[in-house]
Parts: structure tokens; C-alpha cells; sequence
């Protein structure tokens, strides 16, 4: 069960209405980046979680936040729409600088939502749900959300960087706050199951007799004209510690050579193709 509050999470005011840059905020609550893709990836770990409830707990108070920033957003939406053109005759009688910048407008927002915001990014593409990962395990998942807000907080500094409007630098700058705060939320998560060490391989509940670990711990030049790239992961304790990283300079290749044989006949292939039965 959800209760709703009348009023934003966030003020949201809109001192010059832009609706290109209402196309641009439609990333923020559509794209990959966006809030409707955190809110629903946290939701379904939440539903999914198993163990300390409290981080079902967090998961599901984080997820209903998220649908906050959509609807304040949805509203920032809205409000750069206010004044947009709904007809030629309307656009025509604008002032010709204002017409050009109008030239990159999303026409569905006139056409399809009425001047409000809808559930799609930048390029009017609707959010299909395929970028929501929730893997049933806390430390993957931990990391993915990590990543999500990262991604967010990119795209979040990238629209305060594209407007000179007081009001929507003021409403990102709170979000790019928020996306600090998540970002050390879910890491601090991992933090509390024990650090990397404890955390790493994920699933860390694989038995090591499942994995051959004499593969685990090698970087792979697999370069013919180029030297390994020095770095942390070429030498030194591994960050599970449970071994140590090298570097196999160019191997030779560990399978065979793949060779189908001849095609089945009935399956379609050329009579060259087909062996005899």
C-alpha cells in the first residue's frame, strides 16, 4: 500500500517555459538514465529481497522516492510547455527566434499528451522496462544500483549544464543531491556485508570447487600490436583476496577448432551442404 502527499517532494519553478529543453527533461523521468528505471528497478528487489528485511526496507523506501522525482519532473515537464504553440497559426505568429528554437520540440507533446509530460526519453522512445535489473542477490544488485545512480547523476549534471533557467538549475541541483546520497547508500550496503573482500566473487555463496580458479585472476592481452595496460588489475592482491592478479601475455587458444560437420538433409541447407545419411 502507497500513500500520496498533494505536494512534491521538491519546489519546481520554471522562470522562461522551453519545450525543447522539456524534450531534454523527458531523459530524466524516460531514458535509461531516468527515474521511472531506478523506481521500478527498486521495487523489484524489494519485492525480491530475502534475508535482513531491512533492506527490502530500504530498497522499497528509495523505490517510492524515485516516483517522486518522476512527478516532479513530469511536472517540470509541463510547466516548460506552458505557452507552446497547439496550432500553425499560433506558430507562425511567434517571434522568428523563438519559432527557430521551437523547431526542436517534441510534436508529442502537443500531439499525444496534451503539453504534459509522458513515460518516454529524450527521442520519444517509451521506457520498456529492459534496463531494470534485480537479480535476487544484495551485492549485484547493490552494484547495479550504484551504476543506475551514476548514470543519473551524469545525465542530471548534463541537463544543469544545458539551461540558464534559475528554477530548473535549482530542481537538478537537488537531484544531483540525491544521486550522491544513493550512490553511497548502495555502497554503503556492501560496506556493511563485510567490504569488497567479503562481498567479491559475486555470488560469494558458490562453492570455489565450482570454479577454476586457475583462470580467476589473469588479465588477457589479447592484443597482437599492443602491451598490457599497466594497472592496478595486472598486479597485486586480487579485491576478494583470495588470490593474486597477473597477466597472460597472447595464449594459445585452450578449445578446439569449431567444425559443425556436414548439415542435416530436410534442413534446408545447400545439397553441398548436406552429408549422407
Amino acid at each position: 500500500m502507497f500513500h500520496h502527499s498533494s505536494k512534491l517532494q521538491y519546489e519546481v519553478r520554471v522562470d522562461r517555459p522551453d519545450p525543447v529543453f522539456a524534450k531534454y527533461l523527458q531523459q530524466a523521468i524516460g531514458g535509461i538514465e531516468g527515474e521511472i528505471r531506478v523506481a521500478m528497478q527498486y521495487f523489484f528487489q524489494a519485492m525480491g529481497a530475502r534475508g535482513d528485511a531491512k533492506y527490502r526496507d530500504m530498497l522499497m523506501m528509495t523505490a517510492t522516492e524515485e516516483l517522486s522525482h518522476i512527478e516532479f519532473l513530469g511536472h517540470a515537464v509541463a510547466l516548460n510547455l506552458d505557452g507552446a504553440p497547439v496550432s500553425a497559426q499560433e506558430e507562425a505568429a511567434m517571434d522568428p527566434v523563438v519559432h527557430a528554437i521551437m523547431g526542436g520540440a517534441n510534436p508529442r507533446h502537443i500531439l499525444s499528451s496534451g503539453l504534459s509530460a509522458m513515460p518516454v526519453n529524450a527521442n520519444g522512445v517509451p521506457f520498456d522496462m529492459s534496463h531494470v535489473y534485480a537479480t535476487g542477490n544484495l551485492a549485484a544488485d547493490m552494484m547495479a544500483n550504484a551504476v543506475a545512480e551514476s548514470g543519473g547523476r551524469v545525465l542530471a549534471s548534463r541537463l544543469y549544464n544545458m539551461t540558464d533557467d534559475a528554477g530548473m538549475k535549482d530542481m537538478l541541483s537537488f537531484l544531483i543531491a540525491r544521486d550522491t546520497m544513493h550512490q553511497q547508500q548502495w555502497l554503503a550496503v556492501i560496506e556493511e556485508l563485510g567490504g569488497w573482500e567479503a562481498a567479491l566473487p559475486i555470488p560469494n555463496a558458490t562453492p570455489q570447487e565450482h570454479e577454476a580458479t586457475e583462470h580467476s585472476y589473469y588479465f588477457l592481452n589479447t592484443s597482437l600490436d599492443e602491451p598490457t595496460p599497466e594497472g592496478r588489475w595486472t598486479r597485486g592482491p586480487s579485491l576478494d583476496g583470495r588470490g593474486t592478479f597477473r597477466v597472460q601475455e597472447k595464449p594459445d587458444p585452450l578449445g578446439q577448432k569449431p567444425d559443425l560437420g556436414k548439415a542435416k538433409p530436410g534442413s534446408g541447407a545447400q545439397s553441398e551442404q548436406i552429408g549422407k545419411e
